[in-house]
């Protein structure tokens, strides 16, 4: 059996995929992608806007490239009816949950919604703390496809480990008994270790406080005085983008097929960060395997955040059937501080399912910066002090933002959908990838361009990768083997 060009035979990757893992309900074989109301529209939230929303995720090709999960989160509900069943605002949402649940359905896409396990929601709606069996019935009920589970007014129930996943786990058994697959997503924060044993419930689990639009500001509502601190794991808000990737750097690998580190909502397009920032922030989820959920109001979405948003080779690495997250290999903190003391550079390093690697420079020096790693700490998990088999090989390099799309044509899909008119043109023209066609893990093995970026090089046996990265940014590539045999990696976890 003779392998393609870069070592990977067809039989094996289809033997793959087979090979999915549950963590118990079959969903989430890779992190979840779609889109969330709270970031951008808090309890600003109707009938209207996710009809409206839905049809945006169309029209821009938001849905095709992999975004299917619409998310209402909370401030949706009016209390319970007299037999503690929940009931929805009938002034929002005026023909009830089934009606919108089908209508998103209807447009190929999947329904979430949300509640807490707490007496009350964050914002102070009836939670379904000791009303689980009731809850998801209703979920149910509604065709639901997605909860996401909050942790606000918990009634006490915290402190230790085992509390709160007891507390997490009654949602859990009585989504399950439904019979309905519904993905679980838990919103603790990383309260109480959630990272030990959210993947034992759930498909994802939140690792971290929330996230706000920032880079790498400090906040004191984000706490701990160090977030490098593997033990910094303590609750809390306005959490940037550069805090939340320090607290889960020690523990990515718990992340798998069927439950994920999820390090909070996407904030590109919500316009508190550059440019160069929002392609970090989004390059950054997709290697850690966080989920992917869009945070703006893409409704009003600027085009330069769709040229991120839509990058399927980006995606790609979120999306690698494998589900192995990168992890930070190196970090930097001698580089040139911001006006608040903060200043750092990374390197992170990952598998990919047909022997690629995927390594990322990320610069949150206040500088651009010339980086570089050898291919003895690349593929150091494989192998320390150069001892890796793949260091003998040489690479070719490809960039993942070589094949961005440009803003004159991402402009042009926002114009005609917002006038609603020259949309099958305009999605046309774009030549974006559309996972409803291919999914992939199958573009992958059929080795479509769109997924591997541009290529700009090759390192050779024993040699080294290097790019200069401007400030607050980071450098993405993928490498291929040119020649020789590479290692598959299963999409069954390794213990």
């Amino acid at each position: 059996m003779a392998p393609s060009k870069h070592g990977v035979h067809a039989a094996a990757w289809s033997v793959l995929l087979r090979m999915a893992v549950a963590v118990n309900n079959g969903l989430a074989q890779t992190p979840q992608l779609g889109w969330n109301n709270w970031n951008s529209l808090g309890c600003d939230v109707s009938e209207d806007l996710l009809l409206d929303t839905s049809q945006k995720l169309l029209d821009l090709g938001l849905r095709d490239v992999g975004y299917n999960y619409v998310v209402l989160d909370d401030c949706w509900s009016d209390g319970r009816d007299e037999d503690g069943y929940l009931v929805a605002d009938s002034t929002r949402f005026p023909r009830g949950m089934k009606f919108l649940a089908d209508a998103i359905h209807e447009k190929g896409m999947l329904y979430g919604m949300y509640s807490s396990a707490g007496e009350y929601t964050c914002a102070r709606y009836a939670g379904s703390l000791d009303h689980e069996e009731h809850d998801a019935k209703s979920f149910a009920s509604w065709d639901v496809d997605y909860v996401k589970y909050d942790n606000c007014y918990s009634m006490g129930r915290h402190g230790t480990p085992k509390i709160s996943y007891d507390r997490y786990d009654v949602m859990a058994k009585a989504l399950n008994a439904t019979g309905r697959p519904m993905l679980y997503s838990l919103c603790n924060w990383g309260e109480d270790l959630t990272h030990t044993w959210g993947m034992s419930i759930a498909n994802s689990w939140r690792m971290s406080g929330d996230i706000y639009d920032s880079f790498s500001r400090p906040d004191i509502l984000c706490s701990c005085d160090d977030p490098r601190d593997p033990h910094c794991i303590a609750p809390g808000s306005h959490c940037s983008v550069l805090n939340i990737l320090n607290k889960v750097a020690p523990y990515t690998d718990r992340g798998q097929p069927g439950g994920w580190n999820d390090l909070d909502m996407l904030e590109v397009g919500q316009g508190g960060m550059t440019d160069e920032e929002y392609k970090a922030h989004f390059s950054m989820w997709a290697l850690v395997k966080s989920p992917l959920l869009i945070g703006a109001d893409i409704r009003h979405l600027p085009a330069s955040a769709l040229t991120i948003l839509n990058n399927p080779a980006i995606i790609a690495i979120n999306q690698d059937p494998a589900g192995r997250s990168a992890h930070r290999i190196r970090i930097n903190l001698d580089v040139k501080k911001d006006k608040y003391g903060v200043g750092e550079a990374h390197v992170w390093s990952g598998p990919l399912a047909n022997g690629d690697q995927v390594v990322a420079f990320l610069n949150a020096a206040d500088e651009d910066l010339k980086m570089e790693a050898g291919l003895d700490e690349i593929f150091v998990d494989d192998g320390p002090e150069g001892s890796a088999p793949q260091v003998k090989l040489s690479w070719e390099v490809y960039d993942l933002w070589g094949g961005r799309m440009s803003e004159k044509t991402a402009q042009k899909l926002v114009d005609a959908s917002e006038a609603g008119v020259g949309i099958a043109e305009a999605q046309k023209a774009a030549d974006w990838y559309n996972t409803t066609e291919l999914s992939y893990a199958d573009g992958l093995q059929a080795q479509d361009s769109r997924l591997f970026g541009t290529k700009i090089g090759e390192v050779k046996a024993q040699g080294t990768l290097k790019a200069t990265v401007k400030r607050h940014s980071v450098e993405v590539f993928r490498l291929r083997s040119k020649g020789g045999e590479t290692k598959r990696y299963s999409v069954h976890r390794e213990l």
